[in-house]
């Protein structure tokens, strides 16, 4: 009687071993990648075990975390005879495949997971498959395409009288993963605070909360001037920020020179006047970083570096944004070299401006590479501007339908940046037009009615003479 369960087990491990050798068995996996650069050649392997008669191998593209897959590869036994249709059920014989996926470019849009299913026919029946798969994530990896160091806030005017702070923005575009982004200046890395908010636009100085640290100050008990060179600079000249945006370098024109309309005057004032609040120390630097996703799975980083500005020393100290990436095999840079302007270039259309001429006076470009990009102010020396205001804020100040009595008067443009500002005058020299008899420009420049009437007659007798 005892016998009877001992049997019954040993009949039932039987069965159990002979329904595993009908069935057979499979192994699937995929061997794994590290992370790729875009536009690299890429092989996806995988790689399968069997004692069974091969069915079907099918590569998947998984999307939408999981809820599409898009089949890129299918392979059928059915239509293939490289497989043997011969079975043996009296021998297991472990055979190993491996199947390839070859993408010749990877982009940014393949990556994400990847599965290889495989299926073999069950050896009790072939109605049945066995199904068994593997799986991988295609890490793919894209170095930044672009850098760029811009100045916050610009254009901004000079201050004499109180500190400001001073923010350069490094740009990083079309990188994946986020890239690490660090500044230095004059090729030596700079040891920032970090910060997690931006500080506020009237809040001052910044402060370092550590320990120690150098901080620039003001003294507003002792502040100390000097006047200017200039004798023109008695007057108040004030400004509003510029609101078209320059190129980052304006460099004067070889080919075009000054022309006859103005006469040069060869008085350039750099105001350069700076209070005993501006020390010589070494300044305290802040550092931010923001990221933002963009739709084609890269990220824009942007690493914002601010400091209370001396333009004693900061005035052509080098700044240099660097970027490292495992995709990169050396770091990408951009620089700038923070310079107050000088020299402007002045040029004057027409080159020999009349009565009722529109008059444009532009800056063209200084005699040094300035940044941050300027702001420009034009006065009318003694007087107001012709269209009655006290001042123009832009690079090209117009003047339209110019009176006889311009001539002689001089105008003023004011270049300014955090860094520094400069003076420039020019002088306006009109000459009569003989189409304009004296005395019909009224007030502001305009015909009057006797000169109205006077073209109409010169009008009239021309049309009636070539009648």
């Amino acid at each position: 009687m005892r016998t009877a369960p001992n049997l019954r087990r040993c009949v039932c491990l039987l069965l159990a071993a002979i329904l595993d050798l009908a069935r057979g068995y499979l192994t699937v996996n995929i061997e794994p990648l590290p992370p790729v650069v875009a536009g690299d050649a890429v092989t996806l392997k995988c790689n399968f075990k069997t004692d069974g008669r091969m069915r079907e191998i099918v590569w998947y593209r998984v999307t939408d975390g999981g809820t599409i897959k898009q089949k890129i590869f299918t392979f059928d036994a059915m239509f293939s005879t490289n497989y043997s249709h011969m079975e043996n059920y009296r021998k297991r014989e472990d055979l190993v495949y491996q199947s390839t996926v070859r993408l010749p470019e990877v982009r940014i849009s393949d990556n994400g997971p990847y599965e290889c299913h495989v299926g073999i026919y069950d050896r009790a029946t072939r109605e049945k498959v066995v199904l068994a798969s593997g799986n991988i994530f295609l890490n793919v990896m894209a170095p930044p395409t672009s850098i760029e160091v811009v100045a916050a806030d610009t254009p901004a005017p000079f201050s004499r009288y109180q500190a400001q702070n001073f923010t350069l923005v490094c740009i990083v575009s079309g990188g994946k993963p986020a890239p690490m982004v660090y500044f230095k200046r004059d090729g030596e890395p700079i040891d920032a605070v970090p910060l997690s908010e931006p500080p506020a636009a009237s809040s001052g100085p910044l402060q370092d909360s550590r320990p120690f640290g150098s901080l620039l100050h003001r003294d507003l008990d002792d502040t100390k001037m000097q006047k200017s060179l200039s004798l023109l600079d008695a007057e108040n000249r004030g400004g509003r920020p510029y609101t078209e945006r320059p190129s980052r370098g304006l460099t004067p024109d070889p080919n075009i020179l000054l022309q006859p309309t103005t006469e040069n005057i060869p008085e350039t004032v750099v105001s350069r006047e700076f209070p005993r609040w501006v020390h010589s120390a070494e300044p305290t630097y802040f550092l931010r970083h923001s990221r933002t996703p963009s739709s084609d799975g890269t990220v824009e980083v942007r690493a914002l570096l601010t400091w209370t500005l001396n333009p004693q020393i900061d005035n052509e100290a080098l700044f240099s944004c660097e970027v490292k990436h495992p995709a990169l095999s050396m770091p990408m840079q951009a620089e700038v070299t923070l310079v107050a302007p000088k020299g402007p270039k002045i040029v004057m259309t027409p080159s020999r401006a009349r009565v009722g001429d529109t008059v444009r006076i532009l800056v063209h470009g200084f005699q040094n590479e300035v940044f941050p990009e300027p702001m420009f102010t034009w006065t009318r020396v003694g007087s107001r501007l012709l269209d009655g205001s006290a001042e123009f804020d832009g690079k090209e100040l117009v003047l339209e339908r110019v009176p006889a009595e311009l001539n002689g008067s001089m105008y003023r443009c004011t270049a300014q940046n955090p860094l520094g500002s400069t003076d420039t005058h020019t002088r306006l020299i009109v000459f009569e037009n003989p189409n304009i008899p004296r005395g019909t420009e009224d007030s502001n420049g305009s015909i009057g009615p006797t000169g109205a009437r006077l073209t109409l007659v010169l009008a009239l007798t021309v049309i009636l003479e070539l009648t």
